[in-house]
């Protein structure tokens, strides 16, 4: 017989990009399994709703509560009421928090997500309340969780010596790209682009517009890159996160604004096209837990240059020309490289599809209800 497990499937609901993504691919991925789990999934129907509920099997007893996240937090994590999960999901067999944050559960086995410890090594990349809710709240729900899922070994890494767990209870599971995603004919593409006003070859790049991305070297380097002769425009696809001021502060000061395009969220099909179009991605994040977009850029073809901080080297490996993502120069002359070798190019693109190939949905649902039998027995 399987276990029941609770799901809060808030993210899913919420949030487009992100934890909102991993959620529903999970989601989707577990249902997929056909197994004889039975879940118990609540989210918060209150408030603004930017993602969308996958659909999902019988199995899957999905519950919407006429509240928003932000009364539950202020229940569970600031204001302390211990008011159990299972009021709001059911009985279940464990429960799993996708979102950093784990609710009371009554002593239920417990699985939490960590997605990154970046509110702990770069605290300079948050509004100051919410690098102090996540301050308190994290590692407090992860002395609590009976298994904690971190989504790549440096977020392991962070986990257990920044909020002091114990290494057996950190497991760790790789997202992985969708199974829709992956490249579209050049044609296709090009037209697909064009509808979005780029009509000439581009540079990208994709993320919310925050500064633990490190727009504002990415478009040092791009001026750089300029004076050299080169002629690609650079796309940023993000939507606005916090913080984003002095990127725009800066595209100014380098007189910039006619070479650079920005794109607010651009949809599932959309992105395929701009990865596979693209004369080649770059990805200069600062930190990141795992790295969703150099990954669905290596699944769609596109020559990736990636940062080598944090967990980028494990996304991946060998398939794209790393760089210190705090040298300016460094991330011009890496761009440079890229673009002057045809050869160079083509090699990083038959490399990309090959890693991306590695990482699956479906392999992490398999790895997570691994997780989940764990907790259960522990």
């Amino acid at each position: 017989m399987g276990l029941t497990v609770g799901f809060d499937a808030t993210a899913a609901a919420r949030q487009s990009a992100g934890i909102g993504r991993y959620t529903r691919e999970l989601l989707q991925a577990l249902a997929r399994r056909r197994d004889n789990y039975t879940y118990r999934v609540y989210y918060c129907n209150g408030g603004q709703l930017d993602g969308a509920m996958p659909a999902l099997d019988a199995r899957f007893h999905v519950r919407a509560l006429p509240v928003s996240d932000r009364v539950l937090n202020a229940v569970w994590h600031r204001s302390h009421l211990p008011i159990p999960v299972q009021w709001l999901a059911g009985h279940f067999d464990v429960f799993h928090s996708p979102d950093f944050a784990l609710p009371p559960t009554l002593g239920s086995p417990s699985v939490l997500t960590i997605h990154d410890a970046a509110f702990l090594t770069r605290p300079d990349c948050a509004y100051p309340t919410l690098r102090a809710y996540l301050q308190q709240v994290v590692p407090r729900s992860a002395r609590r969780a009976t298994r904690i899922i971190a989504v790549s070994e440096n977020t392991r890494r962070d986990v257990i010596a920044l909020m002091g767990i114990a290494p057996e209870r950190v497991i760790t599971v790789f997202e992985g790209v969708p199974s829709h995603f992956g490249p579209v004919t050049r044609g296709a593409a090009l037209d697909r682009v064009r509808e979005l006003g780029i009509h000439e070859p581009y540079i990208l790049s994709v993320g919310t517009l925050e500064p633990r991305k490190n727009y504002v070297r990415l478009l040092e380097a791009y001026a750089l890159l300029r004076k050299h002769g080169a002629t690609q425009k650079l796309v940023i696809a993000g939507g606005r996160g916090w913080l984003f001021e002095p990127i725009f502060r800066r595209l100014t000061e380098l007189e910039l604004g006619q070479s650079v395009q920005l794109i607010d969220r651009p949809s599932d099909a959309a992105l395929m096209a701009l990865y596979s179009a693209c004369d080649l991605f770059i990805y200069p994040s600062l930190y990141e837990g795992f790295g969703i977009p150099p990954l669905e850029a290596l699944a769609c073809g596109a020559p990736v240059v990636c940062s080598g901080a944090s967990s980028l080297p494990e996304v991946v490996g060998d398939a794209a020309l790393t760089f210190d993502p705090l040298d300016v120069e460094q991330i011009a002359a890496s761009l440079q490289r890229v673009l002057s070798d045809e050869a160079l190019r083509d090699d990083l693109r038959r490399r990309g599809r090959r890693q991306a190939a590695q990482f699956t949905w479906d392999r992490a649902a398999c790895q997570t209800v691994e997780v989940y039998e764990a907790a259960a027995n522990a």
